[in-house]
């Protein structure tokens, strides 16, 4: 007789959380004790339990794993580019999991020189991550960052690359990016705060000195910013930034002179948003002043820099976003999007003539690539779609010629004519047009008994545009339909689009995505006995609402490293993230968005009721979303659904928001979800 395996309960301590004269009671609040033994039993036992419950797919999710990583080219290189007399390249071995960085002086056919091997760097790791590579102006030293613990507390160090020796400098808890000034010794970075994890300090580094002496240049007081610092691509200015959601301020220096004083560019102004970037006596601005919401393009004197300078090179338009601007000598690039779709334009600074490189499909991604020189005619962009592998393109801009210059290579027996995509749209409740982008395999007929996987996001303004995923075929090739569903929160159809979705705007995001499942169901491309939902982060979220308020229209759900416990979280300043996000969710500390909050709030609102299938994975040193807002979800679902459906938490006790960090452990916890997916559907092989 199969003996019967019984889910973890976790015990129930009652924590009664009050404001506003409103009482929640939380039996699950003692899980954020991170050192807790009792904590760590638990996500163990969720962790066993996962593991016997999932112990049939084992064999397949090893042959998914080795199919996904099978079309990988292993020993795959970049397309180098050119940097003040180097080409850059970063390449990988067959068998290894982490990059080669390397240059080339000159020319390419110039002996290659290894700036570090990341493999030998991370053994003895179960996490390791190498970031923020910066080359000295002089060629001779280059910082990096690396993070072991994956909680994004970087450590920057600095290599000689003249004679391959490492610094004993060890600068702790930053974000790991850092700039040089042009005096080739003088080094700023970014530091962040102990707890909250908040980018709060500038600091400049001597080369040689120990960075306890390090001079603090500024320091962001406001708790709903953050700041950071980088260099001008004209490499004329030092430029440190802070921003909140809805607003941003700069200060700058000349690179040549590290012992001056930053001057700020434009105070900040509750509301206005900007960038700035320099070409010889100006700088243009991208900000949505003067109530652009789709942004226009500005300039001023580089020494007259305040807002009453500056005028319209770009003006503001309705149906189209402008998202980014690439400086050359004799051209302005501009990246803008119309009706969800990725536009690259090219204008002559000389005679304003312009013209956009042409796209031909609804169902692409195209966008600017590294573009470092600035004495150039050639502009680097890369283009994908959810039928074709990502392209790497020079483009002349004098000629119109385009030049691929490298193709992702999908190994076995991949072919693109297989596949089709196309683009729909769906009705919201409020009438409002949702598109979705969908991708899947010729023939698929629309009968309802396709199983499709519906993913979104939904949140801070991030688009989630139509992309090519090799990994994916293993998917799209045993039936499925891919949908992703750009429901309001993003950007897709631009800032209104976003505005549309966040603060008390906040459940279009949730009813966008039902009414887009719904369409999928009507239009007989799926059921609701073959439809899944996906989402991770605040797309977490977003499946955490979903399935209390239409738990009937699916049949699986994959929530990755979800932020479900919005109320609590957002009350807790102390939390990473917390105050940041005032502007994205709203404040709960007032009493209106409390109560906006917590009609939603995923762990607020789980009921007595049947809910469908559920994957749920965190990480243990997550900084972005704790891993016991999904733990006490579990727990809280555990206790009050009322069906029989498979419920199973995964959390890696070694990896935080992002995963794992090799390019092959990656791959595990895809197969992971996609075994989950097919075992549901039946699908063994």
């Amino acid at each position: 007789m199969k003996k019967e395996i019984l889910p973890p309960r976790a015990k129930r301590i009652e924590k009664r959380l009050e404001i506003h004269g409103d009482v929640r009671i939380d039996n699950y609040y003692w899980m954020n004790e991170r050192e807790n033994p009792e904590v760590i039993q638990y996500l163990e036992e969720e962790n066993r339990y996962n593991d016997e419950m999932t112990a049939h797919t084992k064999d397949f999710q090893l042959q998914l794993f080795n199919e996904m990583k099978g079309r990988i080219k292993e020993d795959d290189e970049s397309v180098p580019y050119k940097l003040n007399g180097y080409w850059y390249l970063t390449r990988f071995e067959t068998g290894k999991d982490y990059p080669i960085y390397s240059r080339k002086k000159e020319t390419l056919d110039a002996p290659e020189e290894i700036l570090f091997n990341v493999n030998e760097m991370a053994e003895g790791y179960d996490y390791y991550r190498l970031g923020g590579l910066n080359v000295s102006p002089d060629n001779k030293m280059v910082a990096f960052a690396t993070d072991t613990v994956s909680r994004r507390k970087y450590t920057i160090r600095i290599k000689n690359l003249e004679t391959g020796e490492f610094s004993s400098e060890e600068i702790k808890n930053t974000t790991g990016s850092s700039t040089w000034a042009n005096d080739n010794k003088t080094l700023y970075y970014t530091k962040k705060d102990e707890q909250t994890l908040r980018s709060f300090q500038i600091y400049k580094h001597i080369l040689g000195t120990n960075p306890k002496d390090d001079q603090l240049v500024f320091e962001e007081e406001d708790d709903t910013f953050s700041t950071y610092v980088y260099k001008s691509k004209s490499r004329k200015y030092i430029i440190i930034g802070s921003s909140s959601t809805l607003t941003t301020e700069y200060r700058i220096l000349e690179a040549d002179n590290p012992k001056g004083e930053f001057r700020i560019f434009q105070p900040r102004i509750r509301g206005i948003e900007y960038s700035v970037s320099h070409y010889e006596g100006h700088f243009y601005i991208l900000t949505n002043k003067d109530k652009a919401v789709n942004f226009k393009l500005m300039r001023t004197p580089v020494d007259h820099t305040g807002m009453q300078n500056w005028v319209d090179v770009i003006p503001h338009r309705e149906d189209y976003l402008l998202e980014d601007i690439d400086i050359f000598k004799d051209f302005l690039v501009v990246g803008e999007r119309n009706n969800g779709l990725n536009k690259i334009r090219i204008i002559r600074w000389e005679n304003n003539e312009e013209y956009y490189i042409p796209f031909d499909n609804e169902t692409y991604t195209a966008y600017t690539s590294i573009n470092p020189a600035f004495n150039t005619s050639i502009l680097r962009y890369t283009y994908n779609s959810l039928t074709t592998p990502t392209s790497v393109v020079d483009f002349n801009m004098e000629t119109g010629e385009k030049t691929v210059l490298k193709e992702q290579e999908v190994l076995g027996d991949f072919d693109k004519d297989n596949y089709e995509s196309e683009r729909i749209w769906a009705t919201a409740e409020d009438g409002t047009r949702i598109p979705v982008t969908m991708v899947y395999r010729k023939g698929m007929e629309r009968n309802g008994e396709s199983p499709l996987l519906q993913y979104a996001y939904g949140s801070y303004g991030s688009t989630i545009d139509p992309y090519f995923s090799s990994v994916r075929l293993s998917l799209l090739d045993r039936g499925f339909i891919y949908a992703i569903a750009h429901i309001r929160g993003g950007e897709y159809l631009g800032r209104g689009w976003y505005e549309d979705g966040k603060l008390f705007n906040k459940r279009n995001t949730f009813t966008d995505y039902i009414d887009v499942s719904k369409h999928l169901i009507n239009e007989k491309y799926t059921s609701a006995n073959h439809l899944y939902a996906m989402g991770g982060s605040a797309g977490g979220l977003l499946m955490g609402v979903v399935i209390n308020m239409a738990p009937n229209l699916y049949k699986g759900v994959i929530a990755a490293v979800p932020f479900v416990d919005v109320v609590t979280t957002m009350l807790d300043d102390s939390i990473p993230l917390t105050t940041g996000e005032y502007d994205e969710w709203g404040n709960p500390n007032e009493e209106g968005y409390y109560e906006y909050m917590k009609s939603y709030s995923p762990y607020d609102n789980v009921v007595a009721q049947d809910y469908p299938n559920m994957l749920v994975t965190t990480g243990l040193h997550d900084s972005q979303v704790q891993y016991w807002e999904p733990a006490k979800w579990i727990a809280k679902l555990r206790e009050l659904k009322t069906d029989n459906n498979i419920l199973l938490f995964h959390t890696n006790m070694d990896a935080g928001h992002g995963g794992a960090s090799g390019r092959f452990e990656a791959l595990k916890e895809v197969a992971e979800e996609y075994a989950f997916l097919l075992d549901l559907e039946g699908i063994n092989k």
